[in-house]
């Protein structure tokens, strides 16, 4: 088990993953490494992982409601099959290895990307137009898969969730707050689930997870001042983290 020495380094990066997750997603991508390199077990750094990302996603989440960037008829139609798909997930886990489906997905989410950045014009406005038909055909199914991948892999899990978001026509920081308040519901449920194995580092995980809500807190006002210009550069920056770590970690 590590020593409170790891605090040193533990805080300021889930302090800059939870300002990178509150813009564009992908603050696993820091937190988890950071977890496993601190010495924890994989179970161990998987559990505590979730327990800080509920501070993250919670304190983004918050900050986006207060200021009217949360679509709540959407997203409250969304958060039971997102929270449905990645149970689901995580029981098909354990029957399918997950290596097989990394180079797939790190492919698939840098055609995401290049698809954001191609178009000048993808997510710089909001043209949301409510609850059609299109919309809940897209996003219905859309919420189940991207739960269903969070449950079962996980990296860049928000970052599908903006695009599908920015895909039926908010502008990008409006899918960031949809995003992150879907998160922050996966997140919990995970947390739930994790909590009954017993596999948390509780000393490690709650103060990490103070120092990732504030950067949260943090990223999610910058995103809103800064605007959708700020969280494209942002996203194409997530979508090469993530990418990475699904083509090199295993």
């Amino acid at each position: 088990m590590p020593g409170p020495e790891v605090l040193l380094y533990g805080l300021p990066l889930a302090f800059l993953a939870g300002f990178i997750d509150a813009v564009a997603g992908g603050g696993g991508t820091i937190t988890l490494p950071t977890l496993f390199f601190m010495g924890l077990s994989p179970a161990q750094a998987v559990a505590t992982n979730k327990l800080l990302a509920i501070f993250g996603s919670g304190s983004a989440t918050v900050q986006y409601w207060r200021k009217g960037h949360v679509d709540r008829d959407l997203v409250v139609r969304l958060i039971p099959l997102a929270l449905a798909g990645s149970a689901l997930g995580a029981y098909l886990v354990h029957f399918i290895d997950p290596d097989a489906f990394r180079t797939l997905v790190g492919i698939v989410i840098l055609g995401v990307g290049a698809l954001v950045l191609v178009n000048k014009r993808f997510g710089m406005e909001d043209r949301f137009p409510g609850l059609t038909t299109r919309v809940l055909a897209l996003t219905l199914p859309g919420a189940f898969v991207i739960g269903l991948y969070d449950g079962f892999l996980g990296p860049g899990t928000g970052t599908f969730l903006m695009f599908l978001f920015a895909l039926v026509g908010f502008n990008l920081v409006r899918s960031s707050g949809n995003a992150r308040t879907i998160n922050f519901a996966t997140n919990l449920g995970a947390f739930l689930f994790f909590l009954v194995g017993g596999q948390m580092v509780w000393w490690i995980g709650l103060p990490m997870g103070v120092a990732n809500a504030l950067g949260a807190a943090l990223g999610a006002r910058m995103a809103m001042l800064r605007g959708s210009g700020f969280v494209k550069g942002m996203y194409a920056l997530i979508v090469l983290l993530v990418a990475a770590r699904l083509f090199l970690v295993h």
